[in-house]
């Protein structure tokens, strides 16, 4: 076990603990942070950028349990010596991601600091959430898009090179208009933040369950982490319409695996400390 998921132990016995957010009074709560020189650095991205994705990983989270999101709060600790120009491609890039999903900026708090840091917290509406928990033996496990590609680009800017604004990396393509009508028909879902290998892992945990792959998954796939994708497993008897939806949205999806009682090692090394 490593530190975060011993960390995030410490805290069992609360009821909220467990999923991609909690659920209180039909509204899924959700929280990131987004730190430079943890998550990203200030030469791969432009300040609209990174507010930006702050803001789509904490969404990712609300569509992956069938939440809409509806407010959100913001902490920023933000460097002095930034421009008032500076703090305005900030603040647009936080302003219009909200606004594409509906989203009401209510809050929050600034400091001061030596680096960028960011949290973000998401309120959604949920009147119907799907959970970690909740798979069946013999279920099919699917994941929605192209997976790989944001770890490709996150090596090619660790190694000093460049991507471009439509790097997954930089910009998470969400699939809430897939999810939403989908919703229904699957069993248990999470948003693909640390790798599909390691989120696995957490299914694994949250159902008993281990995995039969139908297809071999390379780990530059596998282990690619900040994909923010859906990881979902769904009843085999509503394939068809699970496949029918995500031709109608044009969403890629790719069943790779069954649910069986056999244990489940994930084999790639922690992203966290």
């Amino acid at each position: 076990m490593n530190k975060e998921d011993y960390f995030i132990g410490c805290f069992s016995k609360s009821p909220y603990v467990g999923d991609d957010a909690a659920v209180m009074d039909g509204m899924c709560i959700s929280q990131d942070a987004f730190f430079e020189n943890v998550h990203f650095k200030r030469q791969w991205m432009s300040l609209r950028q990174i507010a930006a994705k702050a803001m789509l990983v904490n969404i990712s989270d609300a569509i992956a349990m069938n939440g809409r999101p509806r407010y959100a709060l913001l902490t920023v600790a933000i460097p002095k010596h930034y421009t008032r120009k500076e703090l305005k491609e900030l603040a647009r890039g936080f302003e219009e991601t909200a606004e594409a999903y509906g989203i009401t900026i209510v809050g929050g708090d600034t400091i001061a600091n030596v680096k960028l840091d960011i949290s973000v917290t998401i309120l959604a509406e949920c009147e119907k959430p799907v959970m970690r928990s909740g798979m069946k033996e013999g279920d099919l496990l699917a994941y929605t898009g192209k997976l790989g590609g944001s770890r490709r680009d996150l090596l090619r800017l660790l190694r000093g090179g460049r991507v471009g604004p439509g790097s997954r990396f930089v910009r998470p393509v969400l699939r809430d208009r897939f999810f939403y009508r989908a919703a229904r028909h699957i069993r248990c879902a999470m948003d693909i933040s640390d790798g599909l290998f390691h989120d696995l892992e957490k299914l694994h945990r949250a159902n008993g369950l281990g995995f039969e792959f139908f297809i071999p998954i390379p780990k530059r796939i596998g282990c690619s982490g900040e994909e923010f994708e859906i990881l979902f497993a769904f009843d085999p008897a509503d394939e068809a319409t699970i496949r029918a939806i995500a031709a109608q949205t044009r969403t890629p999806v790719t069943v790779f695996a069954k649910a069986v009682r056999k244990p489940y090692r994930n084999i790639c090394r922690a992203n966290h400390f």
